[in-house]
């Protein structure tokens, strides 16, 4: 029964309904949003697959640096640019498919907006399709930017109406003791791991010092 506990800090049922309904929500009026503007290409999808799996990061960890809008932006339209410039240079697919997803993951770390599923998004500028191949450049920025744009905007807003922090923002609260836990100390401890964690430090830094916090609280102090 290990397999079925909860994987994600902190989620707790209610969390879990409300990002339900901001994914179907902002999904749907993704889609109504970019079909109205009329600028996407009869040929090309109003929304592309990697979408859904942004507004899983967006709604479901809206703490989490890779559901940031601009991971979402930036992720979504470079990793997109560099499986168009693949796909116009390599001829083998299964090559072509690798180059740009290995590639994706380079430049987003590179312009800090990793998002995994930008990964998606160049995977889908390879194998999409002769109307996809045929967009060229066009298809990073529409439809894959514009429905970025569209989701994280009403991202925003969904998340200031149930009162969550998005783009987040970590909490601030003061150390207990002066010789608490420091930020140097968990950049130390990271380095020591040799690991990348989905939480940012300045939220690791929060979390940890509250938990001090409650810790003195028992010990009586």
């Amino acid at each position: 029964m290990k397999l079925f506990h909860p994987i994600i800090a902190g989620a707790h049922l209610p969390d879990r309904l409300v990002a339900c309904v901001g994914a179907l929500a902002c999904i749907a009026l993704t889609i109504l949003l970019c079909s109205a503007l009329g600028i996407v290409p009869a040929a090309l999808p109003i929304i592309v697959a990697p979408i859904g799996a942004s507004a899983v990061l967006v709604f479901a960890v809206p703490a989490s640096p890779l559901a940031q809008p601009w991971p979402v932006i930036g992720g979504n339209i470079v990793s997109a640019l560099v499986g168009v410039v693949v796909v116009q240079h390599v001829v083998n697919p299964a090559l072509a498919a690798g180059l740009a997803v290995g590639g994706a993951i380079l430049v987003m770390s590179l312009l800090r907006c990793l998002h995994p599923p930008g990964g998606a998004a160049a995977l889908t500028a390879v194998i999409g399709g002769s109307a996809v191949h045929a967009a060229g450049w066009s298809f990073a920025f529409v439809p894959v930017g514009l429905n970025s744009l569209a989701l994280v905007a009403l991202g925003i807003l969904f998340h200031r109406t149930t009162r969550h922090s998005y783009p987040h923002r970590p909490a601030q609260m003061p150390l207990p003791d002066p010789s608490g836990l420091h930020l140097a100390d968990i950049d130390a401890a990271l380095d020591d791991m040799h690991e990348s964690f989905d939480i940012s430090r300045a939220d690791l830094d929060a979390l940890l010092t509250r938990a001090e916090v409650h810790a003195l609280a028992r010990r009586g102090r």
